[in-house]
């Protein structure tokens, strides 16, 4: 809640978070804050201190008494159109390319408007799950289904999240090259090239803190040519912008790019251009210990998505604490809404907590691990390190509001960080981007959902509909 303001003065914050039990900044000398504070002025956050610290006057003050304050969390990895097929059961036991296989033809049926709705409607859940970041992967282009990427980004801009939507594609359809996607989703290369370069001049902003980037992003090396993986790498460095898409996902890949390339996927990646620093990919569940090393040694990032790896991705167990070690900056990702369902980073984080710990023993993995990665990590995975992921001066005012009050919280006395995954569940008391509060004592803030929603439910009604 919002309390009485203090009187503004000269050198008031705009708004100050006051009363934490403790607040982690996740900054690069790892403070922890008991009774912590965060002062916020022009959308940046202005100071930070523990209890016995002075805060700043501020115009309006929100209360964080009982919670644990972090930095927003850094969603990595997305397909937010696939909240319009959630659980969808002729698919739901599914492997990863009978799945694919099966759902192509529904999102087929995708448009603006049927875009727009899912990416409000996933932004939205995010933002409810302490989410103040996300990146999203929309890769199907159907024909007539006009510009779905600026109608995500309308979408984004009216929920308040900090957006960094890729220009996804495919090219490779069932009908001609061996691939999964139907013909009506796929596009050519001289198509996908244009268009990415049109959204980057639209929407792209490089300034210190930009509320819309714009990456690029083939889909995965079995949907793709690596003609056009070649020269989205030479149009991204040009146009300077980030790269992104599917790598060492499941045993499937590995089969396809061996028969097809002779080489492994980590391979092929690299022999098309992409192994840099500017790149970072989704899953990586399946790299040999020397690939890995070689992906944490170019700087590549990795979207961890435990949940829908455990659901979709054969059993297989991300190297995350290899690839950290070896220079690569991990984060976390929920992934499409149709294989992981829900749309919580809070949810990825607990699961990267125990999937580690069954991984590598109770050593394996930590909750402050965790909390590195989905803050810190995710922000180096979007090229946004010390901008973003931190609470300290001059980094961008988006941070969470933890409760850890109440049954669930009882007995949990010694340290908020561990007791933020092992208890639980959790959702933001309150979500702050930019300093402006869109999720306040847990309820969404901005206004419309309910029309949102309504008209959510008639656009996946539509995409579900059996086939004439």
């Amino acid at each position: 809640m919002l309390t009485t303001p203090q009187p503004p003065g000269p050198e008031a914050a705009d708004l100050l978070v006051s009363g934490a039990k403790l607040v982690a900044a996740c900054d690069e000398d790892h403070r922890e804050l008991p009774g912590g504070w965060v002062a916020i002025t022009g959308g940046l956050v202005s100071a930070v201190g523990a209890a016995a610290d002075q805060p700043p006057p501020a115009r309006e003050i929100l209360d964080a008494t009982g919670c644990l304050v972090t930095p927003g969390l850094v969603n990595t990895h997305h397909h937010l159109y696939q909240n319009l097929t959630r659980s969808y059961a002729p698919v739901v036991s599914s492997g990863l390319f009978p799945w694919l296989s099966g759902l192509y033809p529904l999102w087929a049926r995708l448009d603006e408007e049927s875009a727009y709705l899912s990416a409000w409607v996933g932004l939205a859940e995010l933002a409810l799950g302490g989410c103040t970041t996300s990146t999203d992967h929309l890769y199907v282009a159907p024909r007539g289904g006009g510009d779905l990427w600026s109608a995500e980004i309308a979408a984004a801009r009216e929920v308040g999240l900090r957006f960094h939507p890729t220009r996804g594609s495919m090219t490779i359809s069932s009908q001609a090259g061996g691939g999964l996607p139907p013909p009506s989703v796929v596009q050519d290369d001289d198509q996908v090239l244009a268009d990415s370069e049109r959204l980057v001049a639209a929407h792209h902003d490089p300034s210190w803190g930009a509320m819309v980037r714009i990456a690029l992003a083939p889909c995965s090396p079995f949907s793709v040519t690596p003609e056009l993986m070649r020269q989205t790498a030479e149009l991204a460095e040009r146009l300077d912008v980030r790269l992104h898409t599917h790598l060492a996902e499941d045993p499937d890949e590995d089969r396809y790019c061996l028969e097809t390339f002779g080489r492994r996927p980590v391979e092929q990646f690299a022999e098309v251009g992409w192994l840099t620093g500017r790149s970072w990919v989704a899953h990586c569940v399946y790299p040999s210990t020397a690939e890995a090393q070689r992906l944490g040694a170019a700087g590549v990032g990795v979207a961890h998505c435990p949940s829908s790896n455990m659901l979709l991705a054969g059993g297989g167990f991300a190297p995350v604490r290899e690839l950290r070690a070896a220079g690569s900056p991990v984060g976390l990702g929920c992934d499409g809404s149709s294989s992981a369902d829900s749309a919580s980073l809070w949810i990825e984080a607990r699961a990267a907590l125990l999937l580690g710990r069954q991984r590598r023993g109770p050593s394996g993995m930590t909750a402050r691990d965790v909390l590195d990665m989905a803050t810190r990590g995710g922000a180096g995975c979007l090229g946004r390190s010390g901008e973003i992921g931190q609470l300290s001066a001059g980094a961008m005012a988006d941070l969470v509001c933890w409760p850890q009050e109440g049954v669930a919280f009882a007995g949990a006395l010694t340290d908020p960080v561990e007791a933020w995954l092992r208890c639980g569940p959790v959702s933001a008391r309150h979500t702050v981007v930019a300093g402006r509060v869109i999720v306040r004592d847990g309820a969404l803030a901005v206004p419309g959902a309910e029309d949102v929603l309504a008209r959510h439910a008639v656009a996946a009604a539509r995409i579900q509909a059996p086939a004439p």
